[in-house]
């Protein structure tokens, strides 16, 4: 009797073992996303445009506000805000009152995901001359943000800005399977941008006034 395996044997160890090595890079990858997300802010001291909140937490919303009275930039758009809300309301979410300031914000509706967040970003602050932002997100939120926002914009000066919500257990990440999931769909997401990307047209060149 042979012992050569048949052809459709051989298909299916073949293709297992395509299988186990994808899985095994897609790991590994896990790990260096997992491994890449920020634990704190590089710069906190350079002064930009505007200081942009991607919607997603009352930290993010929050810190933006604190920036902006800081003197971190001239004004702040926040991106992504459901249609609907206000200032107020926004303002009543973080239990804060920024009558000071609320001249110098401005809420963005028309975004509905992070590809639409630079997008609407980008446009605003074509409309406005501005050349620099300060990008505040969720620190597992911002590989992938920044990912979208330099494609939109290659001319602009991006200064990220992490925060860090009290709930993504960031140390020892694996020991907790809400953070690991949701380190997981992340970096899925992040695999899909970059392949978006890589099959998109190239993106018509940036310009903005230089400050």
């Amino acid at each position: 009797m042979s012992t050569w395996p048949t052809p459709g044997r051989a298909a299916l160890a073949g293709m297992a073992a395509a299988l186990a090595l994808a899985l095994g890079a897609w790991a590994s990858g896990l790990v260096w996303f997992a491994t890449s997300i920020p634990l704190f802010v590089e710069d906190e001291q350079t002064k930009t445009d505007v200081i942009v909140v991607l919607t997603g937490g009352t930290v993010r919303v929050k810190t933006g506000v604190d920036l902006l009275r800081g003197g971190a930039a001239e004004s702040l758009f926040v991106s992504g805000v459901h249609e609907g809300v206000d200032l107020a309301e926004l303002a009543h979410s973080i239990h804060d009152s920024p009558s000071d300031i609320e001249g110098r914000i401005t809420l963005g509706y028309a975004a509905d995901d992070t590809a639409g967040n630079a997008a609407e970003t980008a446009a605003w602050m074509r409309s406005r001359g501005y050349a620099s932002l300060r990008l505040v997100t969720a620190a597992y939120h911002m590989r992938r943000s920044l990912l979208e926002f330099r494609r939109l914009m290659p001319a602009a000066r991006i200064i990220p800005h992490p925060v860090f919500p009290h709930a993504f257990k960031q140390a020892d990440w694996w020991r907790w399977p809400g953070t690991a999931a949701l380190i997981a769909s992340e970096y899925n997401k992040y695999l899909l941008a970059l392949v978006r990307h890589f099959l998109a047209a190239p993106t018509p060149p940036w310009e903005t006034r230089r400050r």
